[in-house]
């Protein structure tokens, strides 16, 4: 006669409610301690303090001050705390700080979404002690409507757009302005690049009219008379928009935020172009930029905005390393498939890996 076997019952059949309430405690209480740890351990390695020389004049430039102080240099930048790219933003605050003869006389400017604001002020504050920074809200609502798709989803974001603005959201006592991207690096003294002459121009950046300048532009474009003789008796020469000197008086004054909206309106009816930010500062700037030397934009290091290959320095001597195209440095490093230029870049970045963080 067989013998009859109780049938087996796993033990979370039969756990008293109690217990289960007990154990969603224990793992909600856990959630907050890794929450809270990674509050307190920061996203980026503290940098070092940067002092001015003894040759520097002292900077008391605020934003309350009612005229603008000449040896106070002004920095504008994008900073996106939902995206790698606030990496790439730290390291080009510290190279602008590390080269500098007078560091503390330079003040940044950051444009962020305001609901990213306290992040971002806590992170900066936490990486860089002593800078003198202040944040300004950009909302994307501002922009978006007047957005077209471009050929890279990066380039369509709010953001990229925000320098368009800055003459708005920045106080009237700046009145010139040097604006980065956040994928750049500086090895000069920036003093060099603010005390270039703008003479009569609005905006001073390196050009290059060598490049197929009709490449930035729609058959469409070309074929319409109404459109193609906007250059008409301009020398129009491609310029990067990435790093530029910026006369805000003469910006506010003549109105070229709204004509670089007018350009993107036609761009959401007709689709001139297929390049994201870049086009409308062309059609409102190419041929009547103040030229830099090309020392201060050694661009295109991440190559093309499909594949992103590696690319090699133009010749001549450098000033400023900056990654335009797919590419990002920080992204081919962490993948362990870095272009040579890529280590440039990493003694800058002051990212805590997952490593550093187990090591705290």
């Amino acid at each position: 006669m067989g013998r009859t076997h109780k049938s087996f019952r796993p033990q979370s059949a039969i756990m008293p409610p109690n217990l289960h309430l007990l154990a969603a405690a224990g793992i909600t209480a856990l959630l907050l301690i890794v929450q809270s740890s990674a509050a307190k351990n920061p996203q980026f390695r503290e940098a070092p303090a940067f002092r001015n020389g003894k040759e520097c004049s002292k900077s008391l430039w605020s934003n309350n001050a009612a005229v603008h102080v000449n040896a106070t240099i002004h920095i504008a930048m994008t900073l996106d705390y939902s995206t790698p790219y606030l990496r790439g933003s730290i390291a080009g605050v510290l190279s602008v700080l590390q080269h500098s003869t007078c560091p503390e006389n330079t003040v940044f400017h950051f444009l962020a979404t305001p609901h990213h604001h306290p992040h971002l002020r806590r992170t900066i504050t936490a990486t860089f002690p002593y800078l003198n920074f202040h944040l300004y809200p950009f909302n994307p609502t501002t922009v978006i409507h007047l957005i077209s798709s471009s050929i890279r989803r990066a380039l369509d974001q709010p953001l990229n757009y925000a320098r368009i603005y800055l003459p708005d959201l920045l106080p009237p006592t700046v009145t010139r302005i040097i604006y980065l991207d956040s994928d750049l690096i500086v090895i000069d003294d920036i003093a060099k690049l603010w005390q270039i002459n703008l003479n009569s121009h609005v905006l001073g950046a390196p050009e290059y009219c060598h490049a197929n300048f009709s490449h930035y532009f729609t058959s469409r474009f070309w074929r319409s008379p109404a459109f193609s003789t906007v250059f008409k008796g301009r020398k129009a020469c491609y310029f990067n928009t990435g790093v530029m000197v910026i006369d805000l008086t003469k910006w506010r004054t003549h109105g070229y935020t709204e004509k670089l909206e007018y350009w993107m309106r036609i761009q959401k009816r007709y689709r001139i172009y297929e390049l994201g930010s870049l086009p409308p500062y062309l059609l409102v700037f190419a041929g009547n930029v103040e030229g830099v030397e090309h020392r201060w934009n050694q661009h295109g290091l991440g190559g093309d905005n499909l594949e992103g290959l590696c690319r090699d320095l133009h010749p001549g001597p450098v000033s400023l390393l900056h990654w335009s195209g797919k590419g990002k440095p920080w992204l081919r490093l962490d993948a362990k498939r870095a272009c040579p230029l890529d280590n440039l870049w990493a003694p800058y970045d002051l990212f805590r890996h997952e490593y550093l963080f187990s090591d705290s």
